[in-house]
């Protein structure tokens, strides 16, 4: 497995080791120039939300993965963007990934599987 996506897999699992949501992994990179996959995850409360991004951010960087670039929306907690530059984790709380239902607004691009990625040698 690519490193890249070898810590798109990782993120997708430690958001889900701290939440009840679905954990969405959206291939983007070609669509959007930015980056190349965005994982969607979410939290009940705005402590969740925290817990989330922080597992994220300790898991890959426990893996010798990168740390990331910018980090956004830690001050209100509705939608914490963490910017890894090759992929983008977007922790929403639930009610703002309703509103914002990225998933719908990027249906057209492809959905990773990412459990069957982890699997993969």
């Amino acid at each position: 497995m690519r490193d890249d996506l070898r810590s798109v897999v990782l993120a997708a699992s430690a958001a889900e080791s701290k939440s009840d949501d679905e954990v969405a992994v959206l291939e983007v990179g070609e669509v959007l120039a930015i980056t190349n996959w965005f994982v969607i995850a979410s939290g009940r409360n705005a402590r969740q939300v925290k817990t989330i991004a922080e597992e994220v951010e300790r898991v890959v960087a426990d893996d010798s993965g990168p740390r990331p670039q910018r980090a956004e929306g830690l001050d209100t907690l509705q939608w914490v963007l963490l910017d890894y530059g090759e992929f983008v984790v977007h922790v929403f709380h639930e009610e703002a990934r309703r509103f914002y239902d990225l998933e719908r607004l990027w249906g057209d691009v492809p959905r990773v599987v990412w459990r069957e990625v982890a699997q993969r040698p």
